[in-house]
C-alpha cells in the first residue's frame, strides 16, 4: 500500500512539473544597459519575471566591473521567464526590436563596448527560426535606414547580476529617469520607430 501511495504521489510531481514547464518559458535579450531592458519587458501581460544579468562570455560567475571593463566577454542581458500560453516569442522578439538601435554595432545609445552590444540568445531550434525570421522581416520592411547588425547567438550560461541592478528603475526612478534621458536613448528610439503608442 504505501508503494502504491508512493508512486501515486510520485506521478502527480511529475504532473504538476511538467504542466509548469509547459506554462514558463525563457528568453534572453540584450539590448545595452539591463535597466532600460526591464520595464517595456515587465509590462507585458504573460511575462512573469525579468532578471539582469550577464550571458555571452567566458569567465564563470562574473561581476559587474569585470563585465564593464570589457575582458569577460559578456553582455549585459535580461532574462525573461514568460507564459507562452499567454505572450508569445514573436510578440517578445517585437518589444525587444523596439526597444534598440538594431543599427548600432559598438553599443547601445550612449553606452559603447562589446558588452552593450544587442543580440538575442537562442536556447533552441524554435527560438532561433523565429529570431531570424522576425530580422529578415525587418529588414525587407524597409523601417529603418540601414543594415540590421544585431546578432542571434546560442543561449549561454546565464549569470544574474548584483541585487542592486534588480529592478533598478522602481528601486531608483529618479536616477534612472535622469541616466536614460540623459543617454538619449527614447529620442533614438523615437527616431528610429517613431513615437511611442498611448494605448
Amino acid at each position: 500500500m504505501k508503494k502504491l501511495v508512493l508512486l501515486a504521489a510520485l506521478l502527480i510531481g511529475a504532473t504538476l512539473a511538467s504542466a509548469q514547464a509547459q506554462t514558463r518559458a525563457v528568453a534572453i535579450f540584450a539590448g545595452g544597459c539591463f535597466w532600460c531592458m526591464e520595464p517595456p519587458f515587465d509590462k507585458v501581460d504573460g511575462v512573469l519575471a525579468t532578471t539582469s544579468g550577464y550571458t555571452g562570455g567566458t569567465k564563470i560567475d562574473p561581476t559587474y566591473e569585470q563585465v564593464s571593463a570589457g575582458r569577460t566577454g559578456h553582455y549585459e542581458a535580461l532574462q525573461v521567464e514568460y507564459d507562452p500560453s499567454r505572450v508569445s516569442y514573436e510578440k517578445l522578439l517585437d518589444v525587444f526590436w523596439r526597444n534598440i538601435d538594431p543599427l548600432d554595432a559598438s553599443g547601445q545609445f550612449c553606452d559603447k563596448g562589446p558588452h552593450y552590444r544587442a543580440a538575442i540568445f537562442v536556447a533552441d531550434d524554435s527560438q532561433r527560426a523565429q529570431a531570424e525570421a522576425s530580422k529578415v522581416a525587418l529588414e525587407k520592411s524597409g523601417k529603418l535606414p540601414g543594415r540590421i547588425v544585431t546578432e542571434i547567438l546560442p543561449a549561454a550560461k546565464f549569470y544574474p547580476a548584483e541585487a542592486y541592478h534588480q529592478d533598478y528603475y522602481r528601486k531608483n526612478p529618479t536616477a534612472y529617469t535622469y541616466y536614460r534621458w540623459s543617454c538619449g536613448r527614447d529620442r533614438r528610439l523615437e527616431r528610429l520607430w517613431g513615437a511611442p503608442s498611448t494605448h
